[in-house]
C-alpha cells in the first residue's frame, strides 16, 4: 500500500498492572498497588511480533499520537486541542512511521491527567484522589511502567523506541534500562541531562504553579476554583522556549487581541503579549496542575550518565554498545529548549563507544517545534531508518 492517510478514528485502551500484594515500587522507595496506563496503538503487529514502534510523547502530551478521538471516559481535560493526534503528520498509512507496516504504541505517562494513574486518580487508601499524597517520579518510573504493557501485548524487542523532546530522554532512557528490549533509538531534540537554564526554567514554572492561591498544597479536586493561575503562568513560561521568537512574532501578527486588554490592572501592549496570555489559557484548560508538577519534578532530576553510568555518559552508553543498538539523533538548528550542543554531547558520548549512529541537523527556524509540525524535514529520514532496520533483523540485507 503507497496511500498516505490518516488511521481513523482511534480509541484510547487501558491496562493494569500490579495490586496491594505486589505494588509498583518507585525510585523514590514509596509504592503505588495498582498502576492503570492509558494507551493507544496503530497498525498491525507482525506474526513474527517485530514491527513494533514505542513513542513516547512530549511533557505535556498525551497517548493520543494518531488519528482522531474525541473522546475520552468524560475527562473534562480532554479538550478539542486534544481530539486530533499529537503526531498525526508523522504516524498512519504511507506516512513516517508507516502504519502499513508498523504497529505504533503510545502511552500516556505515569502521573499524568489522560487516563494513567496519576494525582488526579483514586487513591484506594482514602477514596479520594492522591492530590498532595501523589509520590515523587522519575524519568525512570516512567520508563518502566511501559515494560509490564509491551510484555502484556507480547512484545518482547521493539523494533525502535522515539520521541521528542523529554520522550527523546524516554527513549534513551529504555535503551540503557533495558538494552534487550529495543533495536533502534531515535531521540529527536532531547538531552542527556537537564542544563542549568533548563533547570531555571522548569523550577519558574513550579514556582508558578504551587504559588497559585487556588493549590492548597495539591489538594484542590474537592475546591470550587482549581488552580488555573498558575497554570497559565507555567505555560508563558516555557511557550517561549518551543516557539521561536521570530516564529513567535508572525504568529501574533495574526492573533486577535484578548477581549479584555486589562490583565489585574496591566493593559496588553503588544500582540506578542496576548499571543501567549491566549495559549496560556488554552493549555490551562486541558492539563492538571499537579500532573504538570509531578512530570516537571522528574525531568529536573534526569540525568543518564549518573542513572546508567555512574556519572559517566561514554559508560552508561556501553549498555547500547553491547546491545548492539542503532541511534538516529536530530537536532534543530534554532532550538532553544534543547540546545543543539546538547546533542553533541550525545553523539559524542556514542561515537566514544563505537555505537553506530547518524546524526542529523534540521535547519529550520520553528524552534523546538520544529519536529511537531514540520514533519517533510524528519520524513525521509525517519522512514529510511525504520525500513533498513526491518530489513536488518529479517535478514534482507
Amino acid at each position: 500500500m503507497n496511500h498516505t492517510g490518516s488511521v481513523g478514528t482511534v480509541e484510547t485502551q487501558l491496562f493494569r498492572f500490579g495490586s496491594p500484594d505486589e505494588p509498583f515500587v518507585l525510585e523514590c522507595g514509596a509504592t503505588l498497588p495498582g498502576v492503570q496506563l492509558a494507551y493507544e496503538t496503530y497498525g498491525k503487529l507482525s506474526p513474527q511480533r517485530d514491527n513494533a514502534v514505542l513513542v513516547f510523547h512530549a511533557l505535556t502530551g498525551s497517548q493520543h499520537a494518531a488519528g482522531h478521538n474525541p473522546r475520552l471516559a468524560d475527562n473534562p481535560l480532554w479538550t478539542e486541542e486534544c481530539h486530533l493526534g499529537w503526531w498525526e503528520q508523522f504516524i498512519g498509512p504511507g506516512k513516517a512511521i508507516d502504519t502499513d507496516h508498523l504497529f505504533v504504541i503510545c502511552v500516556n505517562y505515569l502521573g499524568s491527567c489522560y487516563g494513567t494513574t496519576g494525582p488526579h486518580s483514586i487513591n484506594p487508601e482514602t477514596g479520594k484522589p492522591y492530590g498532595s499524597a501523589f509520590p515523587e517520579i522519575t524519568i525512570g518510573d516512567i520508563v518502566r511502567s511501559q515494560i509490564p504493557l509491551l510484555d502484556h501485548l507480547g512484545i518482547d524487542i521493539l523494533l525502535a523506541a522515539t520521541g521528542g523532546s523529554m520522550g527523546g530522554m524516554m527513549a534513551m532512557d529504555l535503551a540503557l534500562r533495558t538494552p534487550s528490549r529495543v533495536r533502534l533509538v531515535i531521540p529527536i531534540a532531547a538531552a542527556a541531562g537537564v542544563s542549568e537554564l533548563t533547570k531555571l526554567h522548569n523550577f519558574e514554572q513550579m514556582f508558578a504553579l504551587i504559588e497559585d492561591p487556588n493549590f492548597n498544597g495539591g489538594d484542590y479536586y474537592d475546591q470550587p476554583e482549581r488552580p488555573w493561575l498558575g497554570l497559565v503562568l507555567a505555560r508563558m513560561i516555557s511557550h517561549k522556549t518551543f516557539v521561536h521568537l521570530g516564529v513567535l512574532r508572525e504568529r501574533a501578527l495574526g492573533e486577535i487581541v484578548q477581549p479584555s486588554d486589562v490583565v489585574r490592572g496591566y493593559r496588553l501592549r503588544h500582540r506578542t503579549e496576548s499571543y501567549m496570555l491566549h495559549h496560556g489559557k488554552k493549555f490551562a484548560t486541558r492539563f492538571d496542575t499537579n500532573s504538570y508538577i509531578r512530570i516537571l519534578g522528574a525531568w529536573q532530576s534526569f540525568d543518564l550518565a549518573r542513572a546508567h553510568g555512574g556519572g559517566d555518559l561514554a559508560a552508561a552508553f556501553r549498555r547500547s554498545a553491547e546491545a548492539a543498538h542503532r541511534y538516529l539523533v536530530f537536532t534543530i538548528s534554532s532550538d532553544v529548549c534543547f540546545y543543539p550542543e546538547e546533542q553533541v554531547v550525545i553523539v559524542d558520548a556514542l561515537k566514544a563507544d563505537g555505537i553506530e549512529h547518524q546524526y542529523y541537523t534540521i535547519n529550520s527556524d520553528k524552534g523546538h517545534d520544529s519536529f511537531l509540525i514540520e514533519p517533510s524535514l524528519y520524513s525521509p529520514l525517519l522512514r529510511h531508518a525504520l525500513k533498513e532496520e526491518v530489513r536488518l533483523i529479517r535478514g534482507e540485507v
